[in-house]
């Protein structure tokens, strides 16, 4: 098996730009973690654009088309004043509207989904083990 055959792929997704941003933030640091060499990972990035029926499509697809290891969809909240992992995704409550002004039926991300989608890593141990490392 050859090296490259060896490596781990990691797909890491951002979003577009909507409303006043021009540029999302979390799209400018997916570019800058492909810029970092990690051994024995390959990194696929992607941006997605701010809108649901794209993002319903597009998401399945990038992953059977890249076969991840590891999906880290990373997005921008104005409530955060740090970086936050989420341990788990909620299917509903989506009301805003994306930048086609479009919401999906009963502002559910999923139709007939699970209600709640909870990672199999442990996000707690994950922050602790980054606090705790020294890096800044």
């Amino acid at each position: 098996m050859s090296d490259e055959e060896k490596k781990k792929t990691v797909l890491v997704t951002g979003f577009g730009p909507f409303g006043e941003h021009t540029v999302n933030a979390s799209w400018v640091a997916v570019q800058e973690l492909a810029k970092k060499a990690i051994p024995g990972v390959i990194i696929v990035i992607q941006e997605i654009p701010v809108e649901y029926e794209t993002v319903k499509k597009q998401v399945p697809q990038l992953w059977e088309d890249v076969n991840p290891q590891l999906v880290v969809h990373v997005g921008v909240s104005k409530e955060a004043n740090a970086i936050t992992l989420e341990q788990q995704a909620h299917n509903d409550g989506y009301k805003r509207l994306d930048v086609l002004k479009t919401c999906p039926s009963n502002n559910c991300c999923v139709d007939g989904a699970d209600e709640c989608l909870v990672s199999g890593i442990n996000m707690e141990k994950v922050c602790s083990d980054v606090n705790s490392s020294g890096l800044e």
